[in-house]
């Protein structure tokens, strides 16, 4: 683990630096354009009943610097739990001091403490350190595999069908 990292849950007091560190992760992929939610989805989400997520905070000298941010999810051919991991990030001036692998260390330790039978997370093409730290840590890259969604108004025509 890094030494100079904090790890801890996220609380209702972070919720407003977690969502900056979301538009941050966003802005690094290229991808700010596509973030549409809000903070108050956000703690709503993470601190509301039920509760979809989870989140881990990383923080070096009293400033969240990283994140990780989670759910379950079901293996039907494990016919075990699992956890997704929707999003690893550390702000790019404190990478390569060991907090990403804190964060996803940190996650796999919960999976196994709750059972779970994988620990599963997309990464994107194009980014290439990423892909290199995972396979470091151990991960399989599925080439073979791609993400399927529906959002927005295909996901209202799919759930509503008339």
């Amino acid at each position: 683990m890094s030494k100079s990292a904090i790890l801890r849950p996220a609380t209702l007091e972070d919720i407003p630096v977690l969502f900056q560190l979301i538009q941050a992760l966003a802005e690094y992929e290229n991808l700010s354009h596509e973030v549409s939610g809000s903070a108050e989805n956000l703690k709503q989400h993470l601190l509301g009943s039920p509760s979809y997520i989870e989140a881990i905070l990383a923080e070096v000298k009293g400033k969240a610097v990283g994140f990780a941010l989670f759910f379950h999810n079901y293996s039907t051919f494990l016919t075990q739990p699992g956890i997704y991991l929707e999003d690893l990030f550390v702000l790019p001036e404190y990478r390569r001091q060991g907090i990403g692998k804190a964060l996803i260390t940190h996650v796999a330790e919960l999976a196994v403490s709750r059972g779970c039978g994988r620990l599963e997370w997309s990464v994107l093409d194009w980014n290439q350190p990423a892909i290199d730290f995972y396979e470091k840590i151990g991960a399989k890259i599925f080439p073979d595999w791609r993400i399927c969604r529906v959002t927005g108004a295909s996901l209202a025509a799919l759930g509503n069908p008339k």
